[in-house]
């Protein structure tokens, strides 16, 4: 497995990103609030977490849902996956919405969400008059069955 070196900071008090196993692809992350926050059905929030990440160039992060809070809950990351690029330097944030049928309290330390890198590639985009033939041509949604 490759590793990556990714600088941190964080409030005091707040909790480092954990990896859950030993072979976890992503970290949990942990709110950090300083009181608890009542997400009620299809109400959203923007959960700190209290720490801050100089990811490497060429990287970037991706924040994405737990899936036990998903299935138990419905709570999930509205904007999944998340992207932090490798120049953002402010706190972490998690917007989290509750998709369940009862309020939901976030409390200081729950996990909330988990963080995986990932490599970018950078895309070189060459204009064409026309692209190459496939079998599925221009068929969008459903086109290749259910």
């Amino acid at each position: 497995m490759e590793e990556l070196v990714v600088e941190i900071t964080k409030k005091e008090g707040a909790n480092l990103p954990l990896y859950g196993t030993e072979l976890s692809s992503g970290m949990d992350l942990f709110a950090f609030v300083n009181e608890p926050v009542i997400l009620r059905p299809m109400e959203r929030a923007l959960i700190p977490t209290g720490i801050y990440m100089g990811i490497p160039e060429g990287y970037e992060a991706e924040i994405r849902p737990r899936s036990g809070l998903a299935f138990k809950f419905g709570i999930t990351v509205l904007n999944t996956p998340g992207t932090i690029d490798s120049d953002y330097r402010g706190e972490i944030k998690v917007l989290l919405i509750n998709l369940g049928n009862e309020p939901f309290v976030v409390n200081n330390g729950d996990r909330i969400a988990q963080i995986i890198f990932k490599s970018i590639v950078r895309a070189n985009l060459h204009v064409v008059a026309s692209l190459p033939e496939t079998s599925r041509g221009q068929g969008g949604f459903g086109s290749t069955g259910i």
